[in-house]
C-alpha cells in the first residue's frame, strides 16, 4: 500500500520500480485515489524513462475515487470514462492492461458499469476490466448482464487480503 508521492519520491520509486522489474516483477497497480493521481503521473515518468517495452509489463488503475464533485467518484460511465482518459494521460500510455472498479458503487445500476467498461475494451483502451471488494451478488449480477447483453465480463477480483484479513477470498 505504499503510495509514490505521498510516501515514497520520484527517486526512491524510481529506484524501486527498476529493481523489481530487473528481478521479474512485470505488473504495476496504480489508482486515482493514490495520492490524487500524483502516484500516476509519477508511475507514467518512471515507464517513459526506463523505456521498457510495453508488451514487457502489465499496468492497471483503479476507479471509484476521482474528485471532489459528484461527476468525479463512483462508477457512472461517465466518470469510469473521465477516470479512464485521466489515467491514460498520467501513466503516459495507450491502454490499460488492466481497469479496476474500485469498489462497488450503489448509486449506479451494475448494467452502466458493465456496458461502461465494455466501451472501453472496444475502443482498445482497457484490455481487461475487474473489480475489487464487490461481494457475490455483485459479481454475479455483473457476469449476467455481460452475457444476455454480449458484453465483456469482469474477469479478475481484487480483494483484501493479507496478514490481518484472508477472509474475503
Amino acid at each position: 500500500w505504499v503510495t509514490f508521492s505521498n510516501q515514497l519520491k520520484e527517486k526512491d520509486a524510481t529506484e524501486l520500480m527498476k529493481y523489481g522489474y530487473d528481478n521479474g516483477v512485470n505488473f504495476f497497480d496504480n489508482a486515482e485515489i493514490y495520492a490524487n493521481g500524483k502516484s500516476e503521473i509519477i508511475m507514467g515518468k518512471i515507464l517513459k524513462k526506463t523505456g521498457w517495452s510495453r508488451d514487457t509489463y502489465i499496468l492497471s488503475s483503479k476507479v471509484f475515487w476521482g474528485g471532489e464533485k459528484p461527476t468525479q467518484n463512483g462508477l457512472s460511465r461517465k466518470h469510469i470514462t473521465d477516470a479512464c482518459h485521466a489515467a491514460l494521460k498520467r501513466l503516459q500510455v495507450e491502454y490499460l492492461d488492466l481497469f479496476f472498479c474500485h469498489r462497488p458503487d450503489p448509486e449506479t445500476p451494475i448494467e452502466e458499469t458493465v456496458r461502461a467498461m465494455d466501451v472501453l475494451i472496444q475502443q482498445g483502451k482497457v484490455l481487461y476490466w475487474g473489480t475489487s471488494e464487490w461481494e457475490a451478488e455483485q459479481l454475479t449480477e455483473a457476469y449476467v448482464i455481460a452475457e444476455n447483453f454480449n458484453l465483456t465480463p469482469p474477469t479478475m477480483e481484487q480483494p483484501e487480503y493479507n496478514l490481518f484479513n484472508r477472509g474475503k477470498i
